[in-house]
């Protein structure tokens, strides 16, 4: 059993920037991929950006350029930073975490979101 918990969510102001956490109840070198997804009211989730556990990327469209996603294996944490926000960028993020298991294919963990809200 995997717990992931997001953290850094809240109230920020349009142009500004955000940074979002996610801690793990199991190492991170044994997630593959990690990510962030979000999803805003009438909306579906959506992947924001991904990271392999050799810390290769991908972004959404929306989000290239202003976002970096990054791990950090000696605090079993994963990070991403949004910068110049608007407010197509509120919603509740989700941290997101696989485990490949050999022969059984792989387990896949969320947390529990945390919710940002770009207004001013």
């Amino acid at each position: 059993q995997v717990q992931l918990v997001e953290s850094g969510g809240g109230l920020v102001q349009p142009g500004g920037s955000l940074r979002l956490s996610c801690a793990s109840s199991l190492r991170i070198s044994a997630l593959d991929p990690m990510a962030w997804y979000r999803q805003a009211p009438g909306k579906q989730r959506e992947l924001v950006s991904r990271i392999t556990a050799r810390g290769i990327t991908n972004y959404a469209e929306s989000v290239k350029g202003r976002a970096t996603i990054s791990r950090d294996s000696t605090k079993n944490m994963m990070s991403l930073e949004i910068h110049n926000v608007s407010p197509a960028d509120s919603a509740v993020y989700y941290c997101f975490g696989s485990v490949p298991i050999s022969g059984l294919g792989r387990e896949d963990y969320w947390g529990q979101g945390t919710q940002v809200i770009v207004s001013s």
